[in-house]
């Protein structure tokens, strides 16, 4: 057949536009999807971890399919089956999340089980389709190039998930709306649904020969043509779910320990696929006699930057090593170098196994079942069973077990020791954990501490509750002085100069009614007296209890405290009218902000439950993050006058500076708060866009 000879080229392009448009949207889909529920989960960083772990999942599951239909059915009925599902999964579309997913109530062990099933409903079938496309079309170049690079089609697909995750944040998310950005989202989708199945087609119907018989090979895994072994396949899991698991702990890890730096996920994520790139890409980027090595190095010297900080004298200049959290300058280097490392010994290693073309789809198959395996046991079962990020030491000391098992001579002599001292390393990272430590747990919103800054015989000793690097409250041990307001709340703080003024403006007797969302450890109760009401909103039930239980300003204040559970939003638009003197929004600490909070559909939801002579304080505390302008544009649009309240308390004192925002139409608050203090007027900032519950941009605000 002539023509064949002229169309069979053509075919190539097809299939390396098909697999690019696949993993572009594979990846794309993921923010768009996420940012979409956040809103109905709370806004947590966990929400993302979850969507990760579904999107895991329903990769594993493509992997599956892709292999049975290569497996077991002719290539005729392949084009058919495919073509079928692919037409099905274009009904769903577009990938606009259906209200009536919305949660009415917290569920005691998290929401992941509910952000699962709304995802699996919206977005389940087009998802599964573009999974299946890596492996399938892989199968079918093998088939009809003889020979052909095959695995470089792995490498381009992840160079398009790449393209993806780098477009989206600068590119995407500020110029579009969440729905534009699911419209323009299915729209790709179809594109990539009409190649598909010509690729199908084109695979069975024209005349090839075949290599999925067993046949020497000019191409990769050529010298391995005998079906894969249960110990092979055991090896490919491990390294995945090894390299999952690195990603996803080490993540954790520098943004909820090191810093909450906006978009460093995306860094590590980026990272990870640079790896797959490099290995998959048939160029030898991968010496196992250097990366054992220096994964073995690595994985020493990130244990030791768990529990060890580098501190310069600022007059000398000279270094010390000494117990502590090593400083941001330090940790993103050292974290992201060592992932790099980890991940390409990982990667490389599978790549050096992998079988020939015949056998991909058992190949891929294995490598994303272990990534869904590395998925479930940081987001699922480590969680469950452990109360710290116990995950990070222990596939650190793996990396050194695999690096020993997997050399030889020198190579494994090499391993062993940096074994030995991997555990050490863990050790001693154990001990600096629990040091001074009074409570720890955690949960699907991460890990809460408490802990002792001095011995409770200490007049001056407190309680600090952290999450992750950021400090949610602390509080006072001796009865002298632990009803004090401490850390961003003390008398000069805009919060609290707020709740005085407006008190003062008070009949003598009346009560309070305050409202909070973000409760700590509920030291704004300490400003309450008889009559006052605070309803206090929390989405953590952790913080709750630990609040009760090793704190004491809710017990002890003379107030009524109710404490609502459940993210704010969702239960103040179930709420009448609470009439509030101040609602005090204080969410805002981490780069994770629930952006659900500060948008045109949030502020008229305060607005309707605070009174005309009322206010609506943030605390826009943050050291990345500057949140000015956008409440400015959120009281314009109430029409309320906004103004900025910053304290900086001496070193010497145990406050802790804080940036405040007030909105309110009062015009004697205003007047008070001008009076004394350090109150900025705050300004429109040109060309900046309200934020909504279908458009934000974190660019715009970082610092």
């Amino acid at each position: 057949m002539p023509g064949a000879i002229h169309i069979l080229p053509l075919f190539k392009y097809l299939y390396a536009t098909t697999t690019a448009l696949s993993a572009f949207l594979l990846f794309l889909v993921q923010p768009i999807i996420a940012k979409q529920i956040l809103p109905w989960f709370g806004g947590s960083a966990a929400v993302w971890t979850t969507c990760l772990l579904f999107f895991q999942l329903v990769l594993l599951a493509g992997y599956f399919y892709s292999d049975a239909l290569i497996r077991r059915v002719k290539p005729g009925r392949q084009a058919i089956i495919h073509t079928v599902l692919l037409v099905l999964s274009l009904l769903v579309l577009p990938i606009i999340p259906r209200e009536a997913f919305k949660p009415d109530a917290p569920v005691a062990a998290g929401p992941a089980g509910q952000i699962l099933l709304l995802l699996a409903a919206t977005i389940g079938l087009p998802y599964l389709m573009l999974s299946t496309t890596g492996p399938l079309v892989q199968a079918w170049f093998a088939r009809r190039y003889e020979g052909g690079k095959v695995y470089r089609l792995y490498a381009l697909s992840n160079v398009a998930s790449l393209a993806a995750l780098a477009a989206y944040p600068p590119l995407i998310e500020p110029h579009a709306s969440g729905r534009m950005q699911s419209w323009g989202w299915s729209a790709g989708y179809v594109v990539f649904a009409i190649l598909a199945a010509a690729a199908a087609w084109g695979s069975s119907r024209l005349p090839v020969k075949s290599v999925m018989e067993p046949q020497p090979e000019a191409g990769e895994g050529a010298d391995n043509t005998a079906a894969p072994t249960f110990k092979d396949q055991m090896l490919w899991l491990l390294l995945a779910a090894l390299g999952s698991v690195m990603l996803l702990a080490v993540t954790n890890h520098v943004t909820q320990n090191v810093a909450s730096v906006p978009f460093l996920w995306a860094l590590m994520l980026a990272i990870y696929l640079l790896t797959f790139i490099l290995c998959f890409d048939g160029r030898g980027w991968y010496r196992r006699g250097v990366f054992v090595v220096l994964a073995g190095v690595v994985s020493l010297l990130m244990l030791a930057a768990l529990s060890w900080c580098v501190k310069v004298d600022a007059a000398t200049g000279a270094y010390t090593i000494k117990r502590g959290v090593l400083a941001l300058s330090w940790a993103v280097p050292l974290y992201a170098a060592g992932l790099f490392i980890c991940c390409m010994f990982c990667h490389g290693e599978l790549v050096a196994r992998k079988p020939a073309p015949r056998h991909l789809t058992r190949f891929y198959l294995m490598v994303s079942l272990g990534g869904a395996v590395g998925g479930l046991l940081v987001g699922v079962v480590a969680p469950v069973v452990w109360s710290w990020y116990w995950e990070v030491p222990l596939a650190l000391a793996l990396v050194t077990v695999l690096g020993t098992g997997l050399s030889r001579g020198w190579l494994r002599l090499s391993g062993a020791v940096c074994f030995c001292a991997a555990v050490a390393g863990c050790l001693d990272y154990s001990r600096f954990i629990r040091e001074d430590c009074v409570v720890m747990r955690r949960n699907f919103y991460g890990v809460l501490r408490v802990k002792a800054t001095a011995p409770d015989s200490d007049e001056f000793a407190k309680w600090r509750l952290w999450h992750g690097v950021i400090t949610h409250g602390e509080q006072y041990r001796g009865a002298k002085r632990r009803l004090l307001a401490t850390t961003y709340y003390g008398e000069q703080s805009g919060v609290a100069r707020c709740l005085l003024s407006l008190r003062a403006q008070k009949a003598a007797g009346a009560g309070q009614r305050v409202g909070l969302i973000g409760l700590g450890v509920g030291t704004l109760a300490a400003y309450g007296k008889a009559g006052d009401l605070y309803r206090i909103y929390e989405l953590n039930p952790q913080v709750l209890e630990v609040a009760r239980t090793q704190f004491s300003y809710l017990s002890q204040s003379p107030a009524t405290i109710e404490t609502p559970l459940g993210d704010a939003r969702l239960v103040l638009e179930k709420e009448a009218g609470q009439a509030f003197d101040v609602l005090v929004i204080d969410a805002f600490a981490s780069d994770a902000i629930p952006v659900h909070l500060i948008t045109r559909e949030a502020i008229a939801l305060y607005r309707r439950h605070v009174g005309e002579e009322g206010a609506i304080v943030f605390n826009i505390t943050n050291r990345y993050l500057d949140l000015t302008s956008q409440v400015r544009l959120l009281g314009d649009e109430i029409g309320w006058e906004v103004v900025r309240v910053v304290h900086d308390p001496p070193r010497s004192s145990p406050l802790y500076y804080s940036e405040w925002v007030v909105m309110t139409g009062n015009k004697a608050l205003l007047k008070a708060l001008r009076s004394r203090g350090t109150v900025e007027e705050v300004q429109a900032a040109p060309g900046r866009r309200i934020w909504t519950d279908d458009y934000n941009n974190l660019f715009e605000v970082l610092k």
